[in-house]
């Protein structure tokens, strides 16, 4: 058989000499954008209107990536940010600008997002926003145990990389978490256990401040008592996590909570909740707003958690219906109704990717609410529209799943009555939208 040979393909990763670019105007993600020999570059770091010096770090057929070396004209929008780890940790990824400016290049993201893919131009009618540093009611801190150095780094992955930044405080997060990060570091290092000690997990609850530590191997007694002296003396429960189990070190065994209004919600570390407690209540303020529900509705939760939306509905409408797809969240919000004594949500566990037509719960309902992951809904709602909801208020962590989802609404009847961009994690790229639709009955 004949072989053909090839030349190696050229390292793409190979930086370039320095050159000198203008930023035309910054992506989704935050990053600048600038043109060189017919393709696009982008410049994580710079900003809309700069001049800068940068090298090709990456190069595809249509786009290369360029690292920032110096800002030679510097936007008026630019701004010194207050965090040392800026440019290493891989976290706030705008905090070189201006938090209004933030703001407004948010919401014109989600606006050329939205109508690239549905072909609407959108008016974004409201923006949620707080905020814009100790927000972060929970976090949760990568370690790794430095052989050379002989100290487990705590704190969080590099942008880009599998490094930890090891840090000592966090502009984000809620001061009373911050202050435990450098503390429980020096307490860490003195364990005898110290390279098996995994991630921690930071959680500001209503009722407590929680420090779970993972920890895949048993730790000793001695490294035990130390940690209950820093516990004790900062005034926090500790737990430590073996595989799904935890282990009550000190404090008093209980979940932490937030409250939505007067809804408690308790939740297990390591479930998904909205760190950004100010926002989320704003969030849900606003979707039951726009979803109106009245004593005689039958509402339908989709990704529902254990509560968030669910259990502050219930107490406006005649029915809620929530249906998740772990199976733990699902007996959670059960768990969450009980204490509420909210005795008209049910809540059910389903795969909202496969046929949900034979399910009991399905059929026909007024109003639907939906918060779905990053992935979006597209397959929950093939069917799901057929239950012909009057009204949907839909929520996203993604512009793109929820611009996707929005056509298939549209193309089905529906309106596009409303689209706000809600601002949840201030100082990052990331965007969060709501829309509501409406369709004659």
């Amino acid at each position: 058989m004949a072989q053909f040979f090839k030349n190696k393909p050229r390292n793409s990763k190979k930086t370039s000499p320095k050159m000198t670019m203008e930023i035309r105007q910054l992506d989704h993600l935050g990053a600048g954008v600038a043109h060189h020999q017919g393709k696009v570059v982008f410049v994580p770091g710079a900003l809309t209107s700069e001049k800068v010096e940068l090298q090709l770090v990456e190069q595809k057929k249509k786009f290369a990536k360029g690292k920032l070396l110096n800002v030679i004209e510097e936007s008026d929008e630019r701004i010194k940010p207050e965090c040392p780890h800026f440019n290493h940790c891989g976290g706030c990824d705008l905090q070189h600008l201006k938090i209004e400016n933030q703001r407004k290049h948010k919401v014109e993201s989600l606006k050329q997002i939205f109508s690239k893919l549905t072909g609407i131009e959108p008016e974004i009618v409201s923006i949620i926003e707080g905020e814009d540093k100790h927000y972060r009611r929970r976090a949760k801190l990568a370690t790794y145990f430095d052989t050379n150095k002989k100290q487990l780094i705590v704190g969080f992955r590099q942008l880009a990389s599998h490094e930890i930044e090891s840090i000592k405080t966090c502009m984000v997060i809620a001061p009373k978490l911050s202050i435990l990060i450098e503390p429980l570091s020096l307490v860490l290092n003195q364990l005898k256990g110290v390279r098996t000690i995994g991630h921690v997990e930071l959680i500001a609850g209503e009722n407590a401040i929680f420090v779970v530590i993972r920890t895949p191997k048993a730790i000793g007694e001695s490294d035990k008592s130390l940690l209950k002296n820093f516990a004790a003396s900062h005034n926090v429960i500790l737990q430590l996590q073996h595989d799904n189990e935890i282990e009550q070190l000190f404090g008093e065994k209980k979940q932490p909570i937030y409250k939505v209004n007067d809804t408690a919600l308790a939740f297990n570390p390591g479930n998904f909740v909205q760190v950004n407690g100010d926002i989320n209540q704003k969030m849900v303020a606003q979707a039951i707003d726009w979803l109106k529900p009245n004593s005689s509705d039958r509402v339908l939760d989709l990704f529902c958690g254990m509560g968030n939306f669910s259990l502050p509905l219930a107490k406006l409408c005649d029915k809620v219906v929530g249906i998740e797809g772990v199976d733990a969240a699902v007996e959670q919000a059960k768990q969450n109704a009980r204490t509420n004594h909210i005795e008209n949500a049910e809540f059910y566990e389903c795969d909202l990717t496969s046929d949900i037509t034979e399910k009991a719960w399905y059929g026909k309902v007024d109003k639907l609410l939906l918060d779905p992951a990053r992935a979006g809904a597209y397959e929950a709602l093939q069917k799901v529209r057929k239950m012909n909801p009057e009204r949907i208020v839909y929520v996203s962590c993604d512009p793109a799943s929820l611009s996707r989802d929005s056509k298939l609404l549209i193309d089905d009847g529906y309106e596009l009555q409303k689209l706000s961009m809600i601002d949840m994690f201030p100082q990052t790229h990331h965007i969060e939208a709501m829309a509501l639709f409406t369709r004659e009955s």
